[in-house]
């Protein structure tokens, strides 16, 4: 790939030479000698953007001395100087949940250009684009040496039509390559594999430049990477198809939160531990919208596979990224993950020369800091509803009895027949318990702990109770390779957690059905189940329609709890269950020391065992060979298909934009209260065939077995505005008592949502929504965002949003506003039956307050004041096309 860079009006472009290698770069100091700012005392996360604009500078990119300027200003102004900036990532990743709408999207704007008079050449990524296939395999099948083979045949089954439209993708486009399914998720196939801590490509003057690894995914987990110093975030796939095309990522200069960490951690607790209570304290000091950077002496001692757990939770603690500097560490894993020695030597030689390099003498301003002695740690989980809920081992049984009286206000102990089983089921029974997700499973120390947990139960005749669904789903092949070469996977599958599948599985919701007559006595009991999982998020309605309560815990804990078998228990003090001779076994009986887990992590986890499995990834399996798929440069649109559709967002636009347009006596669609994540507002899991996605497929002649699930489906959009705002446990306030996608319709009786929203799009009805604080947190699911628009809603009024919605919101077309002065739905008193018009958008500036008329249902009349949440000047832009895509597209078609 060639990379086209700025003039260099500073002279800041030198050269390094490396051994045998001499490559180009843009240097920091240099840029300090020219007079542009002084800059050492910047955040290596920091430094990254700056160069950034160094190497786009006065090329035609948007790219000012006066930007690269504002970050010395930042430092001089304790660590705040929030102006626009265009940012460029140097590539983007993507997996199929986010990305078959992606190339729905692109082959829909190939469409559109030709329409406009364009060529669908056009229309082709500029930078490297990964799609990773991961989110579709399902856990139909567990506990048993058929699982995987048989959840393989399955998901190929379920999604032919997507991956026959992906592979047509990735023949028509320019620098998109596709990773099989079966290979690992995403965000760890980055960090073992694809990451390179600094990139190389040639300018377009055929040299070679060097330059900070960068990129932007479609996920919001995406931030895994931070912890290998490469710096990504995620977006929404509308975002990212935008910087694929060439277009910069509009941002202000952040601020950036230090976290020290000092000691280290002490013996039985696990990275899983440390991160959950980062989660905590990160949440309590809010830092949506900034990056966080960690430092301090305890880096010495944090294993890199920690440092990904931690940045990988950033969207849990809010943050757009959570940042660790390269450092010794940085190289050891690189190394060991069988990077090329060149590439790991040029790392080495350009952090040190460039300034980014982590040492004793390391010590930045920041905007803010927070401490953590790591010897504080102990054992912990989070739940029952979010990543931040933070609970020390220790108090998990009292705390879960509280979420019982406080939160589920149902009572403990009322047990429920199972037919056909010899037990019974009672609210806080774990009906399942996963070992899944990137966030852990990348991590040898906490998964060989979790095998050398299973071995020493298993020892000692404990098993899983029969209740409890088990699995493990890697994040990559390598798990397999080195639990295997512990002979750890005999002693996992010897107690149920036996090999599902190489991908999210449970953390994204494909968890697949629990045992029928499990789901019946819960229904029947009306029951608390519990799941326990090694993931990154608990959110209601995620993990499973059966299971009301969920927690985060390591590995190690998840093994645990499924030999437990319930909440209910005191895991640090009560007996587990007993040995062959009726003896107690207690969980300190079967934890491992740490010298045990180091000890098969350095004998296992192997620089060869890397290489080996990421020899072919692109290559996939037979299945996946024997794909086939059409040759064009434009798709042809299936007209039966009920997964990828041609959508409607670009047909019948015009080459010039337009205005954007006041919101004229808009109807409330729903009032949404704290914390409502995208999960709420776009589900990726399973749905009923008496939901309106369900009637939708039940009427085209899909069975309910082939239903699969949103996040699968999200390539056609009849599917997924018919599953916008459909969470099972979203709760509108209109409604009172009711979960679940309900709201009023234009008669004011109960119907769905997407019902009473075509009502109103049909009488030509504009629609709001009202909500309470961070409003879209959670994924950066973009269909969060496009089922918002096209169910008609033309503003979101929230307390608060969540970094990445806000910005979907916005490139779909969406105005988010804030309240201002106190202000609240609750404060005013709204019960969803107002009337609400927004004047003065015709010419609303970035962050511009602006007034709204209330109407209530008695006719009185109330104006208020909102922020809106436009926040830079080419988001008016995009605005007022429609979306950015449809920004881009008018672009490329002046230009032909």
């Amino acid at each position: 790939m060639t990379i086209t860079v700025g003039k260099d009006t500073a002279n800041t472009r030198k050269t390094l030479t490396v051994g045998d290698q001499s490559v180009a770069y843009y240097s920091i100091p240099a840029a300090e000698a020219a007079g542009l700012g002084d800059f050492s005392k910047l955040p290596a996360a920091l430094k990254v953007v700056l160069e950034n604009l160094l190497r786009f500078e006065d090329g035609g990119f948007s790219v000012s001395v006066d930007d690269i300027k504002a970050f010395s200003a930042w430092a001089d102004n304790g660590g705040k100087n929030p102006i626009e900036i265009a940012y460029r990532p140097a590539r983007v990743l993507m997996q199929d949940f986010t990305g078959v709408p992606a190339v729905v999207d692109l082959a829909a704007m190939r469409d559109g250009i030709v329409a406009l008079g364009g060529d669908a050449q056009q229309i082709n990524p500029l930078n490297p684009v990964d799609l990773v296939i991961d989110h579709s395999v399902m856990i139909d099948e567990f506990g048993n040496p058929r699982a995987f083979q048989m959840n393989v045949d399955r998901e190929y089954e379920r999604n032919m039509e997507r991956y026959q439209f992906l592979k047509w993708g990735q023949g028509a486009f320019n620098n998109f390559r596709v990773v099989p399914p079966g290979t690992g998720i995403c965000h760890q196939v980055n960090l073992e594999y694809l990451a390179q801590t600094v990139w190389t490509d040639k300018d377009q003057n055929g040299e070679e430049v060097a330059y900070p690894d960068t990129l932007v995914g479609t996920d919001s987990h995406t931030t895994m990477v931070n912890g290998l110093a490469v710096l990504g975030w995620g977006v929404g796939g509308i975002e990212a198809e935008a910087a694929m095309l060439g277009q910069p990522v509009s941002m202000l200069i952040p601020e950036v939160v230090g976290f020290e960490l000092t000691g280290q951690m002490v013996e039985g607790t696990t990275g899983t531990d440390l991160v959950l209570k980062v989660v905590e304290m990160l949440r309590e000091l809010g830092v949506v919208g900034k990056f966080v950077e960690f430092y301090g002496a305890g880096l010495d001692v944090l294993p890199l596979a920690d440092r990904a757990t931690i940045a990988n939770m950033a969207p849990e603690y809010g943050a757009t990224c959570g940042f660790f500097p390269i450092d010794g560490e940085t190289l050891r894993y690189l190394r060991n993950t069988g990077r090329d020695e060149d590439r790991i030597a040029l790392v080495e030689a350009y952090a040190k020369e460039n300034g980014f390099w982590r040492d004793a003498d390391y010590a930045p301003v920041y905007t803010d800091t927070l401490h953590l002695d790591m010897g504080t740690i102990v054992p912990a989980i989070s739940g029952p509803k979010r990543p931040q809920d933070y609970v020390a081992l220790t108090d998990a049984k009292s705390a879960f009895a509280k979420e019982m009286e406080e939160t589920f206000k149902r009572p403990m102990g009322k047990e429920v027949a199972v037919a056909g089983e010899d037990y019974t089921l009672e609210s806080g029974k774990v009906v399942i318990a996963s070992i899944t997700s990137c966030t852990n499973t990348s991590n040898p120390y906490v998964m060989i702990g979790a095998g050398l947990v299973a071995r020493k139960a298993a020892a000692l005749g404990l098993d899983r109770k029969p209740w409890v669904k088990t699995s493990l789903a890697p994040g990559s092949q390598v798990v397999s390779e080195y639990l295997e070469a512990a002979g750890l996977q005999d002693d996992l599958d010897k107690i149920g957690f036996n090999l599902v599948g190489y991908g999210c599985t449970t953390c994204i919701g494909n968890s697949g059905p629990i045992q029928k007559e499990l789901s019946e006595a819960i229904a029947e009991g009306d029951l608390v189940a519990t799941s326990v999982l090694s993931g990154n998020r608990n959110f209601e309605g995620r993990i499973s329609p059966d299971v009301r309560a969920n927690y985060l815990a390591s590995p190690p804990l998840v093994v645990a709890y499924a030999l437990a078998g319930t909440m209910d228990i005191d895991l640090a003090n009560d007996p587990l269950g007993q040995d062959q001779d009726g003896n107690d076994v207690f969980l300190k009986d079967i934890w491992p020391t740490s010298a045990e887990i180091n000890e098969l992590v350095e004998q296992t986890v192997t620089r060869e065992a890397f290489q080996k499995k990421y020899a072919d990834v692109f290559k996939g399996d037979e299945k996946w060979q024997s794909v086939e798929t059409t040759d064009s440069e434009t798709y042809d649109w299936p007209a039966t298909s009920t997964y990828v559709q041609n959508p409607p967002y670009f047909k019948g636009m015009s080459k010039d934009p337009g205005d954007i347009h006041d919101v004229e006596n808009a109807k409330v669609l729903a009032m949404l209260g704290d914390m409502v994540t995208t999960d709420h507002i776009s589900p990726a899991g399973s749905f009923k065939d008496t939901t309106p996605a369900g009637k939708y497929l039940i009427e085209r002649q899909v069975p309910v077995r082939e239903f699969n699930s949103y996040g699968s489906r999200r390539g056609n959009h009849e599917v997924m505005m018919r599953g916008t705002f459909a969470n099972i446990r979203i709760k509108n306030e209109m409604l009172e008592g009711v979960e679940g996608g309900y709201t009023k319709g234009p008669d004011g009786t109960q119907t769905s949502i997407f019902d009473a929203a075509m009502a109103h799009q049909e009488a030509g009805t504009p629609l709001v929504i009202f909500a309470g604080e961070q409003y879209g947190a959670g994924s950066s699911r973009d269909w969060a965002a496009k089922g918002t628009a096209l169910l008609g809603v033309k503003a979101v009024i929230a307390e608060t949003f969540e970094r990445i919605h806000r910005s979907n919101l916005v490139g779909m077309g969406v105005v988010p506003f804030e309240f201002t002065g106190g202000d609240t739905r609750k404060s005013l008193g709204l019960t969803g039956e107002e009337t609400v018009t927004i004047a003065g958008l015709g010419d609303v500036k970035p962050l511009q307050e602006v007034i709204a008329n209330i109407t209530f249902a008695d006719g009185t009349t109330k104006d208020i004041t909102l922020k809106c949440r436009i926040d830079t000047a080419v988001e008016i832009d995009y605005i007022k096309s429609g979306g950015v895509l449809h920004y881009v597209l008018q672009n490329l078609a002046k230009a032909a």
